[in-house]
């Protein structure tokens, strides 16, 4: 499937489990995910079009796995665990957050990644997004200073993807915020920081800064 993926796509795909994954995260080990999995399988559906994100999904949240992410992975920090569904396969923009997140792949999946650190007056250059492939039961852990948006589908089904962030990331927020730095003009939702390609035609609906310069690339597969 990498070597697929490369060779049809603008740049290299690499494995999550890659040395080059490093600087935006790594494979989340010592985890029995499988009753989530299993739940997403029964009771999640994947759109004909677009994706489908859910923040908290309560079932998910009574589940066992729960406790313990929140307790080890978090600190004790109070989480959600949600999910993200669809047939999306273009880069679109990114976001990034306070705090880490876990992805859990319920199926193959691809992801564009980049680094805050090469945010220059709130934009990104598309051409510096590296591309990362997730197989399906993976479980990853992303820097809060990696961005990131929804995976990208590897197969003409779709995906599915569960979700796990600080709780409240992702919801509306209260009130508008005084812009007091740079980065204060991408804040859209809660814990949610977000820049968009222009042609994003939902994304710049909603308001997300126009940050993401280039072409809005496509994964191709």
């Amino acid at each position: 499937m990498l070597e697929k993926l490369t060779r049809v796509n603008d740049r290299p795909v690499y494995s999550i489990e890659d040395e080059h994954f490093k600087t935006y995260g790594r494979v989340l080990k010592g985890y029995d995910f499988s009753e989530l999995i299993q739940y997403m399988e029964a009771h999640t559906e994947i759109p004909k079009e677009g994706n489908v994100y859910f923040p908290s999904i309560m079932e998910m949240e009574e589940m066992d796995i729960y406790k313990e992410i929140r307790d080890n992975l978090y600190g004790g920090m109070d989480i959600q665990i949600g999910y993200c569904n669809g047939v999306n396969s273009t880069m679109n923009g990114f976001e990034y957050h306070r705090g880490c997140e876990v992805n859990i792949a319920v199926t193959d999946q691809a992801f564009f990644l980049g680094h805050t650190w090469d945010l220059e007056g709130n934009c990104y250059k598309q051409e510096k997004a590296e591309i990362f492939f997730a197989k399906k039961g993976q479980a990853m852990v992303m820097h809060e200073t990696t961005l990131h948006l929804s995976p990208c589908k590897v197969e003409d089904t779709g995906f599915k993807t569960i979700v796990i962030l600080l709780r409240g990331t992702n919801t509306t927020l209260e009130k508008t915020v005084r812009k007091r730095e740079e980065g204060d003009t991408l804040l859209l939702m809660k814990n949610k920081w977000i820049l968009s390609h222009k042609d994003r035609e939902p994304l710049m609906k909603r308001g997300a800064f126009p940050g993401l310069l280039g072409v809005n690339t496509e994964l191709k597969y």
